[in-house]
């Protein structure tokens, strides 16, 4: 399969009065066309941060300082070798980070989608759903109206479409064509009476109705990637069920690259192809399914899995992970591995920043950012219980 975006060494950073937070660190994966890939991990490990930044929404004091995002798109290549750099084009692939902020900007809805987290903090309540979908829809059509131009949300609406939509009440910024179309959408979505649900406002949606608005809107623009942020936060396991099963449906349809982002492994045992497992800001393990399930290498994954219930074996107890995510202020975090302080196998190495090594178990894409891939658990080179803690007699 063809890659539809390459993220290479992507690293943000926050630059905020009590220091540097590293969000993001020398983060790199690949999303092929037509799949889903799942990221996964602990709440604070940068997961929404690097999906942010793929689509340029970090907000300041953030910002991206290094990396590169290469995305598929053989028109806009063309069209760069022409009015950018060259190093900006590599074949039909343009790296997003070179191009200008109007360029970038242009792709969010026909090329990149996204579902954020909070439905409800993420629509206007003082605008009726059906509206801000149907505004969603209208940004596109005016922008495919005219591609070389800024594409915005004020696309051809100067100061004289404020005047007239301000002086005539018939006069809108949403097309009838747009209205119509975001109905379509709140039917796709599985929202019934969508004709009716149009004109009604964010409180009087449930919270899985709001997640279907959300998705709605998210393929306004008819994406090549939609990026999904925890898009079953809140939902109870059926409404959660619901939402997954209309993702995949869509998915598949429509051949979607898909950016699955959540903490819960079951949803990206249901839903993933390929898998990245978060840390502290880096991917620790990654590979297929099948690798990150039943051949993993790196302890956190193997933390991870251990604190999910057996629903089969439901008596013997959990096995959370000792500890916390470390602080991911630069000049508090380590020069080793930064799960090190967690880890039931830290061993002298880990000490030590480990590369990525290929894994020896699973496909040939299984790596991981730990030692235990590269060589054997060793007890003797083991580091003691309370080498972190401070409490040691030594």
């Amino acid at each position: 399969m063809t890659d539809v975006l390459r993220v290479e060494g992507l690293s943000t950073r926050f630059f905020t009065e009590q220091g540097q937070v590293n969000a993001v660190e020398d983060v790199s994966f690949t999303i092929e066309s037509g799949e889903v890939f799942g990221v996964v991990g602990e709440s604070g490990s940068g997961k929404s941060v690097t999906a942010l930044s793929i689509v340029d929404l970090v907000e300041n004091p953030g910002k991206v300082t290094d990396g590169e995002i290469w995305y598929r798109h053989p028109d806009l290549a063309e069209r760069a070798r022409e009015d950018y750099a060259e190093e900006v084009v590599d074949g039909e692939y343009v790296d997003l980070l070179q191009l200008p902020e109007r360029e970038r900007r242009a792709l969010r809805g026909p090329d990149f989608g996204m579902i954020f987290q909070d439905p409800m903090s993420s629509l206007n309540p003082s605008v009726t759903v059906g509206e801000q979908i149907a505004e969603a829809v209208e940004v596109q059509r005016r922008a495919e109206a005219n591609p070389r131009a800024t594409r915005s949300r004020t696309q051809g609406y100067g100061l004289g479409s404020l005047f007239a939509d301000a002086l005539l009440p018939t006069k809108n910024y949403v097309s009838e064509a747009s209205r119509a179309r975001a109905i379509e959408l709140l039917d796709l979505v599985g929202i019934p009476d969508p004709e009716e649900r149009y004109e009604e406002h964010p409180h009087q949606f449930s919270g899985g109705m709001l997640q279907r608005a959300m998705v709605a809107m998210a393929l306004a623009g008819e994406p090549d990637v939609l990026i999904a942020d925890e898009p079953t936060t809140a939902l109870d396991v059926t409404i959660q069920a619901q939402i997954l099963d209309l993702l995949k449906e869509l998915q598949e349809e429509r051949g979607m690259s898909v950016m699955l982002i959540t903490h819960n492994l079951g949803v990206i045992a249901r839903m993933a192809d390929r898998v990245g497992v978060m840390y502290a800001g880096e991917i620790a393990e990654r590979g297929t399914l099948a690798d990150v399930f039943e051949e993993y290498t790196h302890p956190y994954t193997a933390g991870l899995l251990g604190s999910i219930p057996d629903l089969d074996d439901p008596a013997p107890r959990l096995n959370p992970i000792e500890g916390n995510v470390p602080s991911l202020l630069d000049e508090e975090m380590g020069s080793g591995c930064y799960f090190a302080d967690r880890c039931p196998k830290a061993m002298e190495e880990c000490l030590e920043k480990p590369p990525e090594f290929a894994c020896e178990s699973g496909s040939d894409e299984h790596a991981a950012k730990c030692y235990l891939a590269d060589h054997e658990y060793d007890e003797a080179r083991a580091l003691p219980d309370d080498y972190f803690t401070g409490d040691s007699d030594e």
